[in-house]
């Protein structure tokens, strides 16, 4: 819980009314908290402007993040969803779901001299998950461990800011610059480098899950590149198809690599991962 001072915005201690509320998150650009409400349970998110550093360039779009998630949830059909302005950018309020993500779940797997093996039905949660964003015709754009929340009934995909397939209202959007590179599929890092910006697609959704699946089964990244390399030469990295030699254990590990193909049109649907695993 909170103390004497507010520390949510004034327009989202209105609209929920808290009982109760935690800081979960606090990176470069947002917040995220755990809310208690007489409304329900929440999830609400802050964006603000990342000022300019002498590493890092500024980074005016996530103060527009939230609300363009907001946008891209009502129109797949959720509810309980609402965002909005604050004087340092947006928010947004949506359902909270409760369990570990996928690298957390996995954890035993990666213990040193573990027998553990990554289990099938936990992929296939993963896989049915974005399969139900693809049938809608959208693809994610920012898929990786942290986003498969493993809830007790099913597994939920979250953090859709980056999303693409459908109208986002022109004062909320941004062009799509890449995700986090560990999860970048090399056609998208190689317009990065060139462009700038990349087209979100769901065939780099499925390279994405497939390095999800691996680094959180394994504990390595799909690509080899030094951990405090600069962004443009984990890219590089990444775009020249420099794969370590590294294979999740059990069934996992073929289809995996399969997701992993270099070239998208040689990797295999988000539907036909799921079929392989069902």
């Amino acid at each position: 819980m909170s103390g004497s001072t507010p520390d949510l915005p004034i327009v989202v201690l209105d609209a929920l009314m808290p009982t109760a509320w935690r800081l979960v998150l606090n990176r470069r650009g947002s917040t995220v908290w755990e809310v208690h409400s007489p409304r329900g349970h929440y999830a609400v998110k802050l964006g603000y402007p990342i000022e300019a550093t002498a590493e890092w360039p500024a980074q005016p779009w996530t103060a527009r993040a939230p609300a363009r998630e907001g946008t891209v949830l009502l129109r797949l059909g959720h509810d309980q969803i609402a965002y909005g302005d604050w004087e340092r950018g947006t928010w947004n309020f949506q359902p909270w779901h409760e369990g570990p993500d996928l690298h957390m779940l996995w954890e035993p797997c990666r213990r040193p001299a573990s027998s553990i093996e990554p289990h099938p039905s936990v992929a296939l949660g993963c896989v049915e998950a974005l399969a139900e964003l693809h049938a809608k015709g959208w693809a994610h754009g920012d898929v990786q461990p942290a986003h498969f929340i493993i809830g007790p009934e099913r597994t939920h995909l979250i953090d859709l800011a980056l999303a693409q397939g459908g109208q986002v209202p022109e004062g909320y959007d941004f062009a799509y610059r890449g995700c986090l590179v560990h999860y970048e599929a090399p056609e998208i890092s190689r317009s990065v480098l060139a462009t700038g910006e990349a087209e979100p697609t769901q065939a780099a959704d499925v390279y994405a899950l497939g390095a999800s699946l691996l680094i959180s089964a394994t504990g390595w990244r799909a690509v080899e590149y030094a951990d405090d390399a600069p962004r443009p030469v984990q890219r590089e990295a990444v775009a020249s198809g420099r794969r370590r030699p590294v294979k999740a254990p059990g069934e996992l590990g073929e289809l995996i690599d399969a997701m992993l193909s270099h070239a998208p049109e040689d990797r295999p649907t988000i539907y036909e991962v799921g079929k392989a695993l069902s």
